[in-house]
């Protein structure tokens, strides 16, 4: 290390110590958050950070946090929150290897694990608490052990996502416990109204920094972008040729795959492994050890392929993943921009590869719009894709089958009940309670669904001439606004892709993927048929 080696740290205001720390990890210069907060964190100003991940926001924050600790070292110094086990677990490691000469004690707290030992990890006074808000408010309202009025740092890791509904009381219970002087730290790759505008955790007015990358595109320019167009009901089939299509030229690279629900995470990686293509996968249904025990296996080579929800979405640092596949579109765009960022992290290559069917255009269009770019085709052979529908479909089949017998539904309730009874509520209000706000949000979503597609349509009209091009949305009520929104959404979509150059021709190349996929299913019966009888 010579005496130019991190001097834009020391500029910052960074100890020697840390630089060194620093350096040991092979970082010499600061990225442009770190240069945008550190020195400001430092002098005592709450902070909201925005930036893509991979750039660095972790350090960004726990830099200043053990500079500051190492002047006065006590327990509980620090609060971090994040919305995910595994997000916790990274901050905690690297807060531990930065905090190596400080003997830094760090607990997490995160369920999944016994909680009496969380207790008596909180009660030997830790110099940092990582944890997730749901576990920590069960510690407040259920023990006495330890005590949260003398931290100095409370930080709010993917602060966007800890500020939804989901997160909203347990936050309450938190922040009440903490004292009313100590400093704020909020980061995010995406930043929103609710999280500038927070009236449960109101920060210092006269001593804040906002700092956001002056770059408008949210994604990495060494992210390459792609699509694969499908039908949809032969999602899985692409998903797989996408797969060994890649490997061809990759073959030890490490993926990430994306769905959208636990139930459907769980399928794709039994139906994958059940056809020969190594994987492990992770969800939020899964007990802690095993979450655990997929991560380590997808970080130490065991196992190449992740097939995740958007619990893997967020903050996840793994340099080897090359590419990311989403086998749905996320909901959001902010979700797409934080999936695909698990890829091209600090200055690396990476491709993401989305699957998209004639009913994702809009989706598409969206995300798209947010990004400030255009995803270019990621070519599959049709023909080759035909040759394993058949295959494909009858394992995707009997997985579900074997999924069910498991009552895989039935870990979604009783991990609820039990996170009711732990907290001293009656199960059943709440599971009653739970429903109704469930079908207030459906019915509101499905409105905002509904304004959208009007809108849409009022822009197509405007644009097109030929009265046979436009598309009716007419007035609907509660009880047929499902068919309503199946039914435009299907026009709306369609009308789009007519509009781009790139899917002008899907409908054409659908309708023949499904008359030769069909043809394979004949012929594959047809085969089958013969050996049943000589059976006889």
């Amino acid at each position: 290390m010579n005496e130019n080696d991190g001097k834009e740290f020391a500029e910052l205001g960074v100890k020697q110590w840390l630089i060194k720390q620093l350096y040991t990890l092979g970082i010499k210069t600061p990225t442009p958050i770190q240069k945008g907060c550190i020195s400001q964190i430092l002098e005592g100003h709450d902070c909201i950070g925005a930036a893509k991940t991979g750039s660095g926001k972790t350090f960004a924050f726990a830099l200043p946090i053990l500079q500051h600790l190492a002047e006065d070292p006590y327990g509980i110094f620090a609060l971090v929150l994040t919305p995910t086990h595994e997000l916790a677990y990274q901050i905690a490691d690297q807060f531990l290897i930065l905090g190596q000469q400080l003997k830094l004690r760090v607990c997490i707290v995160t369920g999944g694990s016994d909680q009496l030992e969380e207790s008596l990890k909180l009660a030997k006074r830790p110099h940092i608490v990582v944890a997730m808000p749901g576990r920590l408010a069960d510690h407040i309202t259920g023990c006495d052990t330890f005590s949260l009025k003398k931290i100095k740092y409370l930080v709010l890791d993917e602060a966007d996502r800890l500020f939804s509904e989901s997160f909203e009381g347990d936050l309450q219970t938190i922040f009440e416990a903490l004292p009313q002087k100590r400093q704020n730290l909020l980061f995010s790759a995406t930043i929103t109204d609710a999280v500038r505008e927070s009236k449960s955790l109101p920060l210092n007015k006269d001593k804040l920094i906002t700092w956001s990358e002056s770059d408008p595109q949210l994604t990495v320019s060494t992210l390459e972008q792609r699509y694969v167009v499908c039908p949809a009901y032969a999602r899985d089939v692409y998903l797989v040729q996408t797969l060994r299509k890649y490997r061809d030229t990759k073959p030890s690279s490490h993926v990430i795959v994306f769905t959208d629900t636990k139930k459907e995470c769980q399928v794709l990686s039994m139906m994958l492994n059940a056809i020969g293509m190594d994987n492990v996968c992770l969800h939020g249904f899964m007990r802690q050890r095993e979450r655990v025990s997929a991560l380590s296996q997808f970080r130490s080579n065991l196992k190449c392929t992740l097939i995740a929800t958007n619990v893997a979405a967020r903050g996840l640092d793994i340099p080897s993943v090359d590419l990311v596949v989403n086998h749905k579109l996320p909901l959001e765009p902010r979700e797409y921009i934080h999936r695909v960022g698990r890829t091209a992290r600090a200055g690396r290559n990476g491709m993401a590869i989305s699957l998209i069917t004639p009913y994702d255009i809009l989706r598409l269009g969206e995300i798209e719009e947010q990004i400030k770019t255009k995803l270019s085709e990621y070519k599959i052979d049709d023909d080759e894709a035909v040759k394993v529908f058949t295959t494909v479909s009858v394992t995707r089949r009997e997985q579900e089958a074997q999924l069910d017998n498991e009552e895989f539904e039935q870990r979604k309730r009783n991990y609820r009940i039990k996170r009711w009874i732990m907290a001293g509520v009656d199960p059943d209000r709440m599971e009653a309670g739970l429903e109704e706000m469930r079908l207030k949000r459906i019915k509101a979503a499905k409105k905002a669904k509904l304004a959208k597609i009007k809108e849409i349509q009022a822009q197509i009209k405007s644009d097109e001439t030929k009265q046979d091009n436009t598309i009716h949305v007419p007035q609907t009520n509660t009880e047929d606004i499902d068919a309503t929104i199946k039914q435009s959404m299907k026009k709306v979509n369609k009308s789009l892709m007519k509009k781009d150059d790139r899917f002008k021709n899907v409908i054409g190349k659908i309708s023949k993927i499904k008359r030769k996929a069909e043809n394979a299913k004949q012929k594959s019966l047809e085969e089958k048929e013969p050996s049943k009888k000589k059976k006889r």
